[in-house]
């Protein structure tokens, strides 16, 4: 499916992003995709859980105190041991280092810097920035090839069908859900790295702010968030199809099928 079809029936208020990057030394022309409908930058936390856990490692001087918060961030995606890496580094140093690293310039959050899931991105940093950690993880660098091996772990309750849709079991993934109170919308994301062999890597990035505005919904929703419940099926409910497809035809714009 082309992106037009995908964007053009989206609701009015919604918003829609897609990304991927192809390259690598030895493989073809390095190659870009980008597309964007409604807002510019959305909030996404949980796509840069790994981001943070990679930046991180170097500033915590206890190895296995960083791994007991990093795993289960990237793994099962843990509020509370993002939120204890993002406030033992700082966020100033966690994003300057990411800056440094990757060249994405993210900013701390307006108000209250302690709320890491308030940073806002575009699709296409997420890939740059992800596309970097790839390769320094085939290039030697340990504590990338540990948080690649942990995104391979994510379980397929978390992933919205995100590998089958790109049709690569061994793809490393991390998604994100969420509706804040005070939004109308519920946020679905994911990015994906495909395995290439040698330096080359493909990394894809499916972004979705779709609109939630039925009162008994969004209350009943609002409940088990707060009860501590799983909501990842309104979200594959409301956002799982568009997801899927942003990412295969963002992969099939690549040339990586």
């Amino acid at each position: 499916m082309a992106f037009n079809e995908l964007l053009d029936v989206l609701d009015h208020g919604a918003s829609a992003q897609a990304a991927g990057i192809r390259r690598g030394y030895g493989g073809p022309p390095a190659r870009t995709v980008s597309v964007r409908s409604g807002l510019a930058r959305l909030r996404c936390a949980s796509l840069l859980k790994p981001l943070y856990a990679w930046v991180s490692a170097g500033r915590i001087p206890d190895a296995d105190r960083w791994r007991r918060h990093a795993e289960p961030a990237v793994v099962i995606s843990s509020n509370a041991d993002t939120l204890n890496l993002w406030l033992a580094v700082g966020p100033g140093v966690i994003l300057q280092d990411l800056r440094e690293r990757t060249g994405v310039a993210w900013s701390p959050p307006n108000g209250d810097p302690s709320r890491f899931g308030s940073v806002e991105v575009a699709a296409d940093e997420v890939a740059t920035a992800y596309a970097v950690l790839a390769q320094s993880a085939v290039a030697g660098d340990p504590v990338a090839a540990t948080i690649l091996g942990w995104m391979r772990q994510v379980g397929a309750d978390q992933t919205f069908g995100a590998r089958e849709a790109i049709e690569s079991p061994g793809a490393g993934i991390k998604c994100g859900w969420y509706g804040a109170p005070d939004e109308t919308c519920l946020r679905t994301h994911a990015v994906a790295i495909l395995p290439r062999g040698g330096t080359r890597v493909t990394v894809v990035v499916g972004m979705t702010a779709l609109p939630y505005t039925d009162p008994r919904d969004r209350e009943v929703y609002r409940e088990r968030v707060a009860k501590g419940l799983p909501v990842e099926q309104e979200h594959e409910k409301v956002a799982g199809g568009l997801l899927r497809e942003l990412m295969a035809t963002t992969l099939t714009e690549l040339g990586g099928r």
